[in-house]
């Protein structure tokens, strides 16, 4: 049974989180995941493409520079639901996966606001035991309101 204290978090969305998507920000993530398209680096040649300047790989958001109580850009509400399950006797967390839709691409310079939503928890019996699927979608929505992504994330507690 999911305990009443978890349940309460279905349909909570946390406060916004604001990212700024920095050109040279683009050009280190494409280097550090090894992704060598001059598209997230070359501003030339970007801007001969269909984009028509440097685009971040998909997945890519920029940086934090605004977040509601947490320096490191995660959602508050994953730690406050954590917790909770914890007290209700589910104390192991696993990454569950996540996917992504992708409507537009996001540029350098673009400022990204997401907003993470619980959308559903259940519970299963495993052999080992219950545990409970928790699911989140998260909003991706650029500085001129368009949504650019969405995320659906899913852990389960143990």
């Amino acid at each position: 049974m999911i305990p009443e204290e978890v349940k309460q978090f279905i349909g909570r969305t946390d406060p916004p989180i604001i990212r700024h998507v920095e050109n040279g920000s683009v050009r280190r993530y494409a280097e550090a995941v090894g992704n060598d398209n001059p598209l997230h680096y070359d501003e030339e040649y970007a801007r001969n493409t269909k984009y028509g300047g440097i685009v971040a790989q998909p997945g890519f958001w920029g940086w934090p520079t605004k977040t509601p109580s947490s320096s490191t850009g995660l959602a508050e509400i994953v730690g406050e639901l954590q917790a909770a399950l914890a007290r209700g006797g589910f104390p192991r967390i696993l990454d569950g996966g996540i996917s992504y839709d992708f409507f537009l691409p996001v540029r350098a310079g673009d400022i990204i606001v997401t907003s993470p939503k619980v959308t559903g928890l259940s519970e299963k019996e495993g052999k080992s035991g219950s545990m409970i699927i928790c699911n989140f979608e998260t909003s991706y929505v650029n500085q001129n309101g368009d949504l650019v992504a969405k995320s659906y994330q899913t852990f389960i507690a143990r």
